[in-house]
């Protein structure tokens, strides 16, 4: 987030909507559980993050309050009381910006959302942590992927759960030819370059090192409800 933030330059611009482009998904989700159709927050949506990107209102953050995370929600709810104008001045690409929706994608959540019992904002928490999750495994998938360790990765990414039953380490050992021993190696080390990337993408969201690990701990709540 702070490379999005500072003079509208060309840079932070591009900062700023490769940032949204990863986090467009809690905003969707908000738009479309305060009771819109799929085409008005379709609309919405990229006629938030085009204006969000184009007047670099990221400037407008509280340092005090820095994180990304509720700097969008706060903005998005502005957006839709004051901006529809301007969203439908902006939609689909009509700023000089704009973020790439999958709407087949989005609307698959949204499906889901709609059996339970939740606010907009529990669903935009929610979804902006499962977006975290998201963007770190495509950052690991693409590390075991350059490395030509794409099996690897398959058999070792199940492990994330925490569990640690015996019989799956053995399982591991017998899959990847190697022992017991060498297999809790490797699902430690796996873990550990997961937690290294979850850790530089909660960064990038937050304005400071000293909001992290309550942000670490907001995924923890929010993932484990």
């Amino acid at each position: 987030m702070r490379a999005a933030v500072g003079d509208p330059t060309a840079e932070s611009r591009e900062a700023l909507a490769a940032l949204c482009q990863k986090y467009w998904h809690p905003v969707y989700v908000f738009v479309r559980r305060r009771g819109y159709d799929s085409e008005q927050s379709l609309d919405l949506t990229q006629g938030f993050f085009a204006l969000l990107i184009e007047k670099n209102y990221l400037l407008d953050a509280d340092p005090k309050r820095g994180r990304f995370r509720s700097f969008l929600l706060t903005a998005v709810k502005h957006f839709l009381a004051n901006e529809w104008d301007r969203a439908n001045a902006l939609k689909r690409g009509g700023g000089r910006v704009s973020i790439s929706i999958d709407v087949e994608e989005a609307e698959a959540w949204n499906t889901l959302a709609t059996v339970e019992q939740a606010t907009p904002e529990t669903l935009y928490e929610r979804r902006w942590a499962l977006s975290v999750l998201e963007n770190v495994m495509s950052k690991l998938r693409a590390e075991f992927a350059d490395a030509g360790k794409m099996d690897e990765f398959e058999r070792l990414s199940v492990f994330l759960d925490g569990d640690s039953e015996p019989a799956r380490y053995e399982k591991l050992a017998s899959e990847m030819i190697i022992s017991a021993g060498a297999s809790r190696m490797s699902v430690y080390r796996f873990r550990r370059k997961f937690r290294r990337l979850l850790r530089a993408e909660i960064e990038e969201s937050v304005s400071g090192p000293d909001e992290v690990d309550d942000e670490f701990r907001f995924l923890s709540s929010i993932l484990g409800s």
